[in-house]
C-alpha cells in the first residue's frame, strides 16, 4: 500500500475517539487529559504509534476500556472532564469499605456471588455451638434441684350443688408423708428399677435418644411422652404446678434432670422418685400408697405387694382392681384384676433376671395382693362420693368441651357447679332407704335379702341435667355406682324403643323383597293388633318362620304360658299389649319393623351403643340389654321432650384461676317427631293409669312409664316421667365385692319376702316416693295431647306349634348365657316354660305375671359419657394412662360418667 494511503498517525489519549472527544471540548480553551496521563487507562497503541508512549499495550481500544475497568476509572463524570464540558478524562472511584460479614460475596457474579465462603460457614457454626453452649450455661445455671416436700402441691377442687351452694371441697389436697431412703423396702426400689428404667444406678440421669423423640413431637404437634428415666419421672412429679406441654417447658425439665443427675445422689433420687410418685387412690408417694391400697406401714411391704405398686405408677386408671369405668369403661374391675396381676408378675419376673430377687421368694407371689376398698375420705359418704365421681369423669370424659384433663383435675383449683338438686338427691335417697328398711331382712332371710341392691337416677328432660342419682347405701363402703354401668338388664322396659321404630319408620312390606322392604313401609297405628298368643311361632317380616343357627323354631311365651286375648287369633291391640306386657306382640312387632331400626330407635332416644346386646335375636326387642339407670331416665326423658334428645350432663360451669373456663351448651335434636314420642307417651299413660305401673301413680299428675322384669328375676325396673321430671329405678341382687372374681347376679324370688320381684313392686314404690316429694310445689303440666298416627295392620297368628319344636332353655343360640327379660310375676317353675330365648312381661299390680327369655346379655356397659379406649399392653409406657409416676388413680377420679 502507498504511503500516502496509509492512515494518519491517532494522537495519544485514545486515537479517534478522543479526539473527538477533545474537539467537542475545545469551548473551553483546555485540552482534555490524555488517558496515560492520569495513570488510570494504558495507552492503546495502534499504527503508528511511537515505542516510547506511555503504558502502551497491545489490544487496541477494546482493551483499553478493559483495562480501564479493572484499574477502578469510570467514565467523565461530565463535559470536558470533571469541571468543564464535553467527556474529559476520568477520576479514580473510591475503593469499596470492607464488610464484617461479606454476604452476598462482593467481587463475585452470578451463582459464586451467593456461595457463602469457608470462612463464614465455619464462622457460622462456631458461633452456634457458642451460642448454644451459653443458653445451656445459662439455663443449668437457673434452675434449682426439686424440693421433696415441695413437690406434688395441689389445691382443692370445689364441688357446688345446682344452686350455688358448696357440696364438697375436695380433689386437690395432697396425700402424702415423706419417709427416709431406709424406710423404703429394698424389694420397692427394685421393682421400679426393674420395670422402668434398669439403669438407673449407672446412667447419667437422661436419655438423649427419650428426649430428642419427645421434643420431636412437640415440635411437629404430635402425641407428648413422659421421660424415660426415673431421674426425668422424679423431674417431671416435682415440677407438677406447671404441666404445661410445651418445647420451654420440656427444655427447663431437661436442665433439671441434668443438674439432678450430675449433683445429687442416686439414692436421694429414688427415695424423691418413691416419695413424690402418684399412685392413684389420692395417693402421692409410697408410704401414702401402701396404707391406701394395703392399710400398711411402707417398710412393712412384701416384694409382691411392691411389684403390684410398680404397676400403680404406670397408671391406676387401667391397673386398680377397683376399676375406674368412670374414666374410661373398659378400666372395669375385671380388666384391671387382670391387667394389674400380668404387670405384677412380669416385675416379679425381671427381679429376678436382674438379679434383684431369688427364684424362691418370687414363688410365693402368684395372685394380686388383698387392696382394701378405694374410698375412706369421710367427706364423701353417702352419695356425696358418687356424685363427685360422676362430675370429675363427666369432666375428663368431654375434656375437649370442658378442657379439664385428669391431671389438671389432679392438681385442683376449679370451682365445678354441678347439675344435682340437694333436696332431690336426699328425697331419693329417703325414699330407697324407707323401702329398704322396712322390706330387706338380710339377717332374717339371708339365703334371699343378702346383697340387694338399688340403682337410681332423675333427669330434667326439657335439658338432660342429671338431678339426682341413687348410687349405692354408701360410697365409702359399696363403691360402684348403681345409677350407672351395672350390666343388670332391663326387661320389658325396652318395649317402648320398639313402639318407637313402628310408628318412625313402620313395618316392611311382607310382598316385597329385602331391599325393597326397606323402602316400602307402612307406620304402625298404637291401634294395629298382633297376636298374644302363648308360643307364639316367630315369623320374619316376610311370613317365613325365623330358626336359629341350628334350624330350631322359637316360640315366644307369656307369662305363665297364657295367652292374651279373644281366642281363636288372640289378637289384642299395641296398646294393650304394652298395658299387660305382652311379649309375643312385641316381639313379632320388632321382627316386623326390623332389629336393627328397633336399635337405631334405642340409639335415637340415648341408650349407648355399648350397652345394646346382639341385635341378631328376637329376644332384643323384650330388653336382653343394659343401659344404666342414668341412661334409660334420659331416653325416656326424649319422649316426655316429645322427641328431642338431650344427652345427660352432670356439670354445668367450671370456673379456673382465670374465671369460667367452660359452660355447659345445649346439644338437643329432634330424634322423633311430636306425633311418634307423644304416641309413646299416651300408650305408657295407660300402663300408670291401669295396667302394670299403676302403683306409680301420682295424684293429680299425668304419669307415663313401664315396668320391666328380667328371666329368673335377677332385674327389675321401673322407668317413668312427668314432663317436668324423667327417673329410673333399679333392683338387684349382686355380690360385687371387689375380691370376688365370679360376681353375677342372683335370683331374687322370695326377695322382701315376696314370691318375686317385679318392676310393679318395690322399684314402682320407690319411684313413687321420690317423685311424690320431688315435684311438690311445681305444677301439674299435663303431657301434650297425641295426634292418630299410621295405620291399623292386622298382623295374622302363627298356627299352634308341635310340642316336638319347642326348644329348651338350656339350647339358647346366645353367645354366652346371661340373665334375660320377663315382666309379669311368674312362678320359678314357669320359667321352664319359655322359649329358648325367653320372654318378657311386664309385671302386673292386679296379679297378672309373666316370665322371661334368657337371650344373650349386652355386650357393654350403660356408662353415660364415653367409649371404650384400647387397653395398655403389658409394660407399654405410651398405652393410657402410663404416664408413670404421674398416672391418674382409679378411686380418685373412680366412679361412673355422668
Amino acid at each position: 500500500m502507498s504511503e500516502h494511503r496509509r492512515k494518519p498517525q491517532q494522537p495519544q489519549g485514545g486515537g479517534r475517539a478522543a479526539a473527538r472527544r477533545g474537539q467537542s471540548g475545545s469551548s473551553s480553551g483546555r485540552r482534555a487529559a490524555p488517558r496515560g496521563a492520569t495513570g488510570s487507562f494504558a495507552e492503546p497503541t495502534g499504527p503508528g504509534s511511537g515505542p516510547s508512549a506511555q503504558g502502551s499495550a497491545p489490544g487496541g481500544r477494546a482493551e483499553a476500556r478493559r483495562a480501564a475497568q479493572r484499574s477502578g476509572g469510570g467514565r467523565r463524570r461530565g463535559p470536558g472532564g470533571p469541571t468543564g464540558p464535553g467527556r474529559g478524562g476520568s477520576r479514580t472511584a473510591a475503593p469499596a469499605k470492607k464488610r464484617f460479614i461479606d454476604y452476598p460475596r462482593s467481587g463475585k457474579y452470578g451463582w459464586r456471588r451467593w456461595m457463602p465462603s469457608w470462612k463464614l460457614v465455619t464462622g457460622t457454626f462456631i458461633a452456634f455451638l457458642g451460642s448454644l453452649v451459653a443458653v445451656a450455661g445459662i439455663g443449668y445455671a437457673m434452675v434449682s434441684v426439686p424440693v421433696v416436700a415441695k413437690t406434688a402441691t395441689a389445691q382443692n377442687n370445689v364441688f357446688e350443688w345446682s344452686d350455688g351452694s358448696v357440696m364438697v371441697a375436695t380433689g386437690g389436697e395432697v396425700n402424702r408423708q415423706i419417709i427416709n431412703y431406709s424406710e423404703i423396702p429394698r424389694a420397692m426400689r427394685y421393682a421400679v428399677i426393674s420395670q422402668e428404667n434398669k439403669t438407673f444406678e449407672t446412667d447419667s440421669g437422661i436419655d438423649p435418644k427419650g428426649i430428642a423423640r419427645a421434643v420431636f413431637n412437640m415440635a411437629r404437634g404430635g402425641q407428648t411422652q413422659g421421660g424415660s428415666t426415673i431421674t426425668q419421672q422424679y423431674v417431671k412429679n416435682a415440677m407438677l404446678d406447671d404441666q404445661s406441654q410445651t418445647l420451654s417447658r420440656k427444655f427447663q425439665e431437661i436442665f433439671v434432670s441434668i443438674k439432678v443427675g450430675a449433683t445429687v445422689h442416686k439414692d436421694e433420687i429414688m427415695a424423691g422418685y418413691l416419695n413424690s410418685a402418684y399412685f392413684g387412690r389420692g395417693a402421692y408417694g409410697i408410704q401414702a400408697a401402701a396404707r391406701a391400697y394395703f392399710n400398711e406401714e411402707a417398710k412393712d411391704l412384701n416384694p409382691g405387694q411392691c411389684a403390684f405398686l410398680a404397676a400403680m405408677v404406670k397408671g391406676a386408671t387401667y391397673y386398680d382392681p377397683a376399676g375406674a369405668t368412670s374414666l374410661d369403661p373398659a378400666a372395669t374391675a375385671e380388666a384391671n384384676t387382670r391387667r394389674a396381676t400380668r404387670q405384677m408378675q412380669d416385675t416379679l419376673d425381671k427381679m429376678v433376671r436382674y438379679g434383684h430377687l431369688s427364684a424362691q421368694e418370687r414363688a410365693k407371689y402368684t395372685t394380686l395382693p388383698k387392696v382394701q376398698s378405694p374410698r375412706s375420705n369421710s367427706r364423701l359418704s353417702g352419695q356425696v362420693g358418687y356424685l363427685v365421681d360422676l362430675a370429675k369423669a363427666y369432666l375428663v370424659n368431654n375434656s375437649d368441651k370442658t378442657h379439664v384433663t385428669a391431671e389438671k383435675l389432679q392438681l385442683g383449683g376449679y370451682t365445678i357447679r354441678t347439675t344435682f338438686d340437694k333436696k332431690k338427691v336426699s328425697q331419693l335417697e329417703k325414699a330407697v332407704q324407707k323401702v329398704r328398711k322396712a322390706n330387706i331382712k338380710p339377717g332374717q332371710r339371708p339365703e334371699t335379702d343378702k346383697y340387694v341392691q338399688f340403682g337410681g337416677a332423675s333427669v330434667d328432660p326439657k335439658t338432660g341435667a342429671i338431678r339426682a342419682i341413687y348410687g349405692g347405701e354408701d360410697a365409702t363402703k359399696h363403691f360402684t355406682d348403681n345409677a350407672d354401668a351395672t350390666g343388670a338388664q332391663v326387661g320389658s322396659t325396652f318395649k317402648p324403643f320398639v313402639l318407637a321404630a313402628a310408628m318412625k319408620w313402620g313395618v316392611r312390606n311382607p310382598a316385597l323383597g329385602p331391599s325393597q322392604a326397606q323402602d316400602e313401609r307402612t307406620v304402625a297405628s298404637p291401634r294395629s293388633l298382633y297376636s298374644g298368643k302363648n308360643k307364639l311361632r316367630i315369623k320374619l317380616y316376610d311370613g317365613s318362620v325365623w330358626t336359629d343357627k341350628e334350624g330350631k323354631e322359637w316360640l315366644q311365651t307369656n307369662d305363665g304360658n297364657e295367652s292374651v286375648g279373644s281366642p281363636p287369633g288372640y289378637k289384642i291391640d299395641l296398646r294393650e299389649a304394652m298395658r299387660l306386657s305382652v311379649n309375643t306382640a312385641y316381639v313379632q312387632l320388632g321382627m316386623d319393623v326390623g332389629l336393627d331400626k328397633v336399635k337405631e330407635s334405642a340409639m335415637d332416644a340415648g341408650i349407648l351403643k355399648g350397652s345394646l346386646a346382639s341385635a341378631d335375636y328376637p329376644s332384643f326387642s323384650i330388653g336382653t340389654s343394659d343401659p344404666s339407670a342414668i341412661r334409660m331416665a334420659g331416653a325416656y326423658g326424649t319422649f316426655a321432650a316429645s322427641g328431642r334428645q338431650n344427652d345427660p350432663f352432670s356439670v354445668s360451669e367450671v370456673k379456673g384461676r382465670d374465671g369460667t373456663i367452660y359452660t355447659h351448651k345445649s346439644d338437643a335434636k329432634e330424634v322423633f317427631t311430636p306425633e311418634v314420642a307423644d304416641n309413646v307417651t299416651d300408650v305408657l299413660k295407660t300402663v300408670v293409669d291401669k295396667g302394670t305401673g299403676t302403683a306409680a301413680q301420682l295424684p293429680g299428675r299425668e304419669v307415663a312409664g313401664k315396668t320391666g322384669t328380667t328371666d329368673g328375676n335377677k332385674s327389675a325396673w321401673f322407668v317413668g316421667y312427668t314432663p317436668q321430671l324423667s327417673t329410673a329405678i333399679s333392683m338387684f341382687r349382686m355380690d360385687d365385692n371387689a375380691s370376688n372374681k365370679n360376681r353375677k347376679f342372683l335370683e331374687m324370688y322370695g326377695t322382701g319376702g315376696q314370691e318375686k320381684i317385679h318392676g310393679a313392686s318395690f322399684p314402682a314404690e320407690i319411684w313413687h316416693d321420690y317423685m311424690a316429694q320431688a315435684l311438690q310445689g311445681t305444677p301439674a303440666v299435663p303431657f301434650p295431647p297425641a295426634v292418630p298416627i299410621g295405620k291399623v295392620l292386622n298382623a295374622e297368628p302363627s298356627p299352634s306349634p308341635t310340642p316336638s319344636v319347642t326348644p329348651s332353655e338350656t339350647t339358647s343360640p346366645s353367645p354366652s348365657p346371661s340373665p334375660s327379660v320377663s315382666d309379669i310375676t311368674p312362678s320359678p317353675s314357669a320359667s321352664n316354660t319359655c322359649g329358648f330365648f325367653g320372654c318378657d312381661n311386664g309385671g302386673n299390680g292386679n296379679g297378672g305375671n309373666g316370665n322371661g327369655g334368657n337371650g344373650n346379655g349386652g355386650n357393654g356397659n350403660g356408662g353415660t359419657d364415653g367409649g371404650p379406649s384400647p387397653s395398655p399392653s403389658l409394660s407399654d409406657p405410651t398405652g393410657p394412662g402410663s404416664t408413670r409416676g404421674n398416672g391418674n388413680g382409679g378411686g380418685f377420679f373412680g366412679g361412673q360418667t355422668g
